[in-house]
Parts: structure tokens; sequence; C-alpha cells
């Protein structure tokens, strides 16, 4: 999801920095502007060097449009902090800045989280505004009491950061008001797993974990209590999932095992090698002209989970260079998956170490669901709208 956030004066423009870092550590690709007096509280340097870009602070560009660009990219735009001055302009649609120019110009989604004085804070003024803003549709993070700048205690200091990532994310994926998986638990399997030839040497595959990464960015964000069972991954899992690490497809299936009786849906998108090596050398294997390996057929952990399913929503994937939708079909059934989502890994612009996916979503009541190629988050959200749908979940159950 791209993100802009804006950071205007106040002295909990600190705070903004750890917003960002989470909002990237959890996937989220991140712009940032600022006001001239944001800059008085912390430098464009320090979120420079997070973002790797340059921070948009000047409406007067030459030959840009700052303000449109920020505008049109957006999919959610953060305020934070959120001073009474932001608030009265956005409230008034004033612009006269780059801030309040870029946020008048924004079409998509708007968060704000207030931080001021608790006297600018209970301000019949700044009430007003707070009330024209929800009415526009703004959504606004109401501030907390404790310690403020001036060395009182009282209503309006910001939330910490950790705080807002958990209100962007719910704020975020609400549908009618609600968070369609909050009170679910998500299991998702990830990444590749490795098969020891010796102590040097191991069999493994190209999965990246990109894809089960993107899942689970998203069960959180719908509000699941979601759990990784992870192999190799060279992508960052969000900092709001508990990870489980494992190696071999043994250990995948040990740990799968222990989660899945309180799971209430599971994606198997790991890929989880066939065979393994019989025996293992102890030392690493010298040189020599020749080598055969003998492997033995690995636990058919999918199958397995599928025989044993009782209440749980079973998703599985189905990397595929031929017959896609024929040889997904036969795993479904053949597996007792309720969904099975099916990619050609032939493709090199799409799977395996790529950005985006493109998928044909194969169910068990309904028509298969092609998703065209999009980057793998927007992937992710699709066939959580399947999962969600074919399996019923919502939060009144």
């Amino acid at each position: 999801m791209k993100v802009v956030v804006y950071v205007t004066g106040g002295i909990a423009a600190y705070k903004a920095v750890n917003v960002v870092r989470l909002l990237q550590k959890n996937g989220h690709e991140v712009r940032v502007a600022m006001t001239d007096a944001a800059q008085k509280f912390v430098s464009t340097t320090t979120f420079a060097a997070l973002l790797k870009e340059k921070v948009v602070t000047d409406l007067f560009i030459q030959g840009e449009i700052p303000h449109i660009e920020l505008a049109d990219w957006a999919d959610v735009s953060l305020v934070v902090p959120a001073t009474a001055n932001i608030l009265a302009k956005m409230a008034q649609g004033i612009a006269d800045d780059l801030v309040s120019t870029a946020l008048l110009a924004t079409a998509t989604m708007k968060l704000v989280v207030p931080a001021m004085n608790t006297k600018m804070w209970t301000n019949p003024a700044t009430q007003r505004n707070i009330a024209l803003l929800k009415k526009d549709g703004v959504r606004v993070l109401t501030p907390v009491s404790g310690p403020l700048a001036e060395g009182y205690a009282g209503k309006g200091r910001m939330p910490e950061p950790e705080a807002i990532w958990k209100w962007f994310c719910e704020q975020v994926n609400k549908v009618d008001g609600n968070l369609p998986l909050a009170g679910r638990k998500v299991v998702i399997s990830a990444g590749a797993t490795s098969e020891p030839i010796d102590p040097v040497r191991y069999i493994t595959n190209r999965s990246s974990g990109k894809m089960g990464a993107a899942l689970a960015q998203v069960a959180t964000m719908l509000g699941a209590e979601t759990v990784v069972v992870a192999g190799q991954m060279q992508v960052a899992l969000p900092t709001t999932v508990r990870r489980v690490d494992v190696t071999t497809v043994a250990e995948m299936n040990q740990a799968l095992n222990q989660e899945y009786i309180t799971a209430d849906i599971v994606i198997m998108a790991a890929a989880v090698a066939d065979y393994r090596v019989a025996e293992v050398a102890p030392q690493k294997i010298k040189k020599q002209a020749e080598m055969v390996l003998k492997l033995q057929k690995n636990i058919d952990i999918l199958a397995n989970l599928g025989a044993r399913k009782q209440h749980q929503f079973l998703v599985g994937f189905a990397a595929e260079t031929e017959n896609l939708v024929a040889n997904a079909q036969q795993k479904m059934e053949r597996k007792n998956a309720d969904l099975i989502v099916a990619n050609d890994v032939s493709r090199r612009d799409i799977g395996f170490n790529s950005e985006q996916n493109e998928v044909q979503i194969l169910r068990r009541q309904n028509p298969p669901r092609v998703v065209a190629k999009a980057d793998k988050i927007e992937v992710a959200k699709e066939i959580f709208k399947v999962i969600i749908e074919d399996g019923n979940f919502n939060t009144t159950d």
C-alpha cells in the first residue's frame, strides 16, 4: 500500500519517525512531506535516511507539481502529528502550503493523528473542525491523556507509534465498520524448506517468501491473529505476526500441526520440498567425479492437514509449469483443500522472486476467480476476499 505521511509542526513530530519505520517494516511504500514548522522539530535528513529518497517540503519546484503527484500517488494519507492548525486548514479547505494543498487535492483515504496542548484540543473551534472532518470522511485518532510539553498532564498527547500502527491497520481494512477477521487465527506457511545433504550442502528451491509475507500483512490488517511458519525467506515479515522458524519439511509439518488445532484459516504458501536425502552425511562430502543421491519422499503436509480438517478453511498453492487449471483442480480434490491458488512459475515476470504475481483461484462451490498480474500485496487482498466470501467469515459468528 502506498502511504504518504504528512508531518506537521508539533513537538510529537519526532514520533513520526517510528511511525514511518513501522509502515516500512510491514511492507508499505512510504513517502514523507513536511511543513516548515515540522522541520523545526525534526530534520528532513532523518526521514530521508529511512526513505532513501528526498522528503517533499516545497510546493514550488520548477517543472514539478508535487502536491498533485502526492495526492495521485497515495492510497492512504496519514497526518502525524496533526496540529490544530492543519486540522483547521483541512476542515475549511485552506490550501496555503505544500501539505494543506496536497491534502485538499487528495481523494483517497485520509487519517489524522491530532497532538496539541489540552486547552487547544478542547477549544470549541478545534472540536468543530474535528466534527467537520469526520463528516467529510476523514478518520481521526483521538489523542490520549498524559504529560504534555508544557509541563502538565492532560488530553492532547499523541499515542505511541505502535498504537498508531494498530489503528492504521484497523482503519485501512474496515468493512462496514468491522474487521472481517477480528478474533480469527490465520496460519500461513511461507518461504522455502531446505533438506540437508551434508553439514554444508542442502536441497532447496527458488521461493523468496514474498507471497507469504504479503498474505501475512493482509491477514494482520484484516484483524486476524497471524502466525507464519517460515522457511528460508528473502523478505521481512510484519512485526505484528508471530513467526515460527523452521528449516526442513519435517519441522514445518510439526509446527503446522501444533498451530492447526486452533486455526480458523490455514494457507500453505510455502514451497515445500517433495523429497529429502535418504542418508544425510555427517561430514562434508569431498569432491568426487560423480555423486549419486538417494532421495525419499517427504510427507505431504497439505494432504495431511486436509485429512484432519474439521472447522479449518484450508488453502493450498499450486506452482505449475503446464496444465495450470487441470493440475490445480486435481490437487484441490486430492488434498481436500477449500481453495487452490494456482500460478505459472515458468514465467519470469511473476511467481518466484518477483514483486508481482498472477493467479487463478479455484473454489469448491463457486467459479474460479482470475487475478490479473499485480503486486503481490494486491494479489493477497484478492485471495482473502475469496476466503472471506467462501468461508463466510465475519465478526458476528
